[in-house]
């Protein structure tokens, strides 16, 4: 399993709620249509830095999914929210714990 951590920083408050909306509404759908796509998680991490985390299958596939956010900020004329690039990290997830879910 991949990781890639995005870091954006300088998001003004106002902007969060926008920001958080149309992640959920259009980047989270989109990412998770990639082959390999595992999870995604979007953080505020607080002082106008929100964080995101996506979990794939190989080192390409998470590759892909930070020029697709690229895409999607473009595509959304997003900015002026996101006005610094990204820092990114992608890696390979080398201890990983989940809880089990129990169906009935």
């Amino acid at each position: 399993m991949f990781a890639t951590v995005r870091r954006y920083e300088g998001i003004d408050a106002s902007d969060k709620a926008e920001l958080t909306k149309k992640v959920g509404e259009s980047l989270a759908p989109r990412l998770s249509k990639l082959p390999g796509f595992s999870s995604y998680f979007l953080i505020d991490t607080g002082n106008g830095v929100m964080s995101s985390i996506g979990l794939f299958d190989t080192s390409t596939q998470a590759h892909e999914s930070t020029r697709v956010a690229s895409e999607w900020v473009r595509d959304e004329k997003l900015e002026n929210i996101l006005q610094n690039p990204p820092k990114v990290t992608e890696g390979e997830v080398i201890v990983h714990k989940m809880n089990g879910l129990v169906k009935a």
